[in-house]
């Protein structure tokens, strides 16, 4: 990306509004800080001059994961705005004051993809979160949210997603990740508020927190473009060779330590690990161990913790339990489904 005017302030997303054939930036008035001053949220649009679907990205909404912010410049860089049939619509930080202040959570301590679709009149989070949906994230046809592993944790690159839903298992498997987690989506997320608002979305975790991986940015790309090659968005690309299918998890959980003191978490991730095996310890502040770890399941790590210093309750490692659930249906290479618009 170069230099190019200034963004325009606007108090909602309204893509009609906007010029097609180029580039536009915006910044989306949400609420005002304690000095009165106006919170914004950094957007920038691609309308093509080809009516189409509104193709939604948002990166940062913790705000200390950043690579999903590479992805989003990578990916602007590379579309062709003439050959582009629709919108592309990108939220480079949805949690501006958690990136201001380097944190996942919002600056009242609250995650914010806890708490969705949050609510006028409640807590400063939860006004924040209902107008980043009401203002931009309803005039979405699809969403991916960009994340990464949090503060002391590493992840895989993985994808949280429906795969009971043929049109988020077909967005999943396009990304080509290590590994798709199916996910329901009906918690408090941001992905399960645009599912309840009829949104296909997924999750795509890229990697680690607090810095840029270009080997992932990279693969995260090449997911997005092949997707928007899917819905008819942009031209179909040359085929690729096709790299290893993902690993299917049917469902996961995190391992958590009973006792507190020095963390060693040893299988690697996207390691298979064995009901039994031992996969971690923790050590008292001499060096001894005091207590060990097993899988409590046959598995595969999706993610796990990197930061030694543990009490007791801390998390040791996300564990993914591989293979699908009866109802799963759409996630092989066989898949024939078209995405909904196209």
């Amino acid at each position: 990306m170069f230099l190019s005017e200034k963004p325009i302030q606007v108090d909602e997303l309204e893509v009609e509004s906007l010029p097609s054939g180029r580039e536009v930036r915006l910044q989306i008035e949400l609420m005002r800080d304690a000095m009165g001053q106006m919170i914004r949220v950094p957007v920038v649009v691609l309308r093509g001059k080809k009516d189409g679907p509104v193709f939604g990205l948002t990166a940062a909404l913790h705000g200390n994961e950043l690579n999903g912010i590479r992805v989003i410049h990578e990916l602007f860089d590379r579309i062709d705005v003439q050959q582009l049939r629709g919108t592309i619509v990108a939220v480079i930080v949805a949690n501006v004051p958690g990136y201001l202040m380097n944190q996942r959570e919002f600056n009242d301590g609250k995650d914010l993809n806890h708490l969705m679709p949050g609510k006028e009149g409640g807590t400063e989070s939860q006004v924040y979160a209902t107008r980043l949906v009401t203002r931009i994230i309803k005039h979405f046809d699809y969403l991916i949210d960009l994340h990464t592993a949090s503060f002391g944790r590493i992840n895989s690159l993985y994808i949280r997603a429906d795969m009971t839903n043929p049109i988020t298992a077909r967005m999943a498997y396009l990304q080509r990740p290590q590994i798709i987690l199916h996910n329901p989506a009906s918690d408090s997320t941001l992905r399960g508020t645009a599912m309840e608002l009829d949104i296909p979305a997924i999750t795509v975790e890229i990697g680690d927190p607090h810095l840029f991986q270009p080997v992932l940015i990279k693969r995260s790309l090449t997911g997005l473009r092949a997707v928007l090659s899917e819905i008819g968005m942009t031209p179909k690309r040359k085929k690729l060779a096709p790299g290893p299918d993902p690993i299917i998890c049917r469902s996961s959980s995190w391992m958590y330590t009973t006792e507190g003191g020095l963390l060693e978490v040893f299988p690697d991730v996207v390691e298979e690990v064995a009901e039994g095996q031992v996969i971690a310890n923790v050590r008292n502040i001499f060096g001894d161990v005091i207590h060990e770890y097993k899988a409590q399941h046959d598995g595969i790590i999706i993610g796990k913790s990197t930061n030694p210093s543990a009490q007791t309750g801390a998390r040791i490692a996300h564990v993914g339990q591989v293979g699908e659930p009866d109802d799963v249906k759409y996630y092989t290479r066989e898949i024939t489904d078209q995405l909904a618009g196209v």
